[in-house]
């Protein structure tokens, strides 16, 4: 706990304190998703959090396993957020195995790092424990992150946790970096975020701008 609050807000996460990383989502690994979690839904959480990172400026790295030989490109939906990136590219299942990783987490020069990705139980663990060993804060975005199967996932999840890692969920931790709504600098930004990727919440801020606030429907915004 001590470690956190001296990395954190008060225990908070902040656009100026986190990092993003995405790992490994890529067609094959999104075949073998089986935790419960709609493929389509679990895409739309991931580029949720991929587009609010990008909106509040938090550093995003990308990575990507067997591209080649086994696992296909990273999903075009997550590169076109980030055109200027290109994922690391990895031969091994655990992210921090690989010297490139290690070095952008470590250019950074953040302690606080936010991961989704698949599959829980192996290429977001692993990573996770050695970088808890190393001394980061972990915090598993598992809405945006899916397992080969529920009990793998959540046994991934508890494993983690004993470990020190902090579950997370989407939703939540865009709206962490947002924090105050009195922050007019990210709002209109946030607001079309949510009305396009944020479901049922999402469906309630179009309701409120349009009806109750009278704006014109969010199509005209988004396009």
């Amino acid at each position: 706990m001590a470690n956190i609050l001296a990395h954190t807000d008060g225990g908070l996460l902040t656009a100026d304190n986190s990092v993003v990383v995405f790992i490994d989502h890529q067609p094959q690994m999104a075949f073998g998703v089986a935790s419960g979690i709609d493929r389509q839904l679990l895409m739309n959480n991931v580029l949720l959090l991929a587009k609010g990172a990008k909106e509040f400026h938090v550093p995003v790295i990308l990575t990507t396993v067997e591209t080649e030989s086994f696992s296909g490109e990273m999903w075009p939906q997550l590169l076109d957020i980030f055109p200027a990136q290109s994922p690391i590219e990895r031969t091994g299942m655990n992210s921090w195995d690989t010297p490139a990783f290690r070095e952008a987490i470590e250019a950074t020069g953040k302690k606080n790092i936010i991961l989704s990705g698949l599959w829980t139980e192996v290429c977001i663990t692993w990573p996770t424990l050695n970088m808890l060993a190393a001394g980061y804060n972990i915090y598993v975005v598992e809405d945006a992150s899916a397992g080969t199967s529920q009990a793998a996932h959540d046994a991934a999840l508890s494993r983690m946790v004993q470990a020190g890692a902090v579950r997370m969920t989407t939703v939540a931790t865009v709206l962490e970096f947002q924090r105050d709504w009195a922050n007019r600098e990210h709002y209109n930004a946030v607001m079309d975020i949510f009305r396009e990727h944020g479901g049922a919440y999402g469906v309630g801020i179009e309701y409120a701008y349009t009806m109750v606030h009278k704006a014109p429907p969010a199509r005209k915004i988004l396009a």
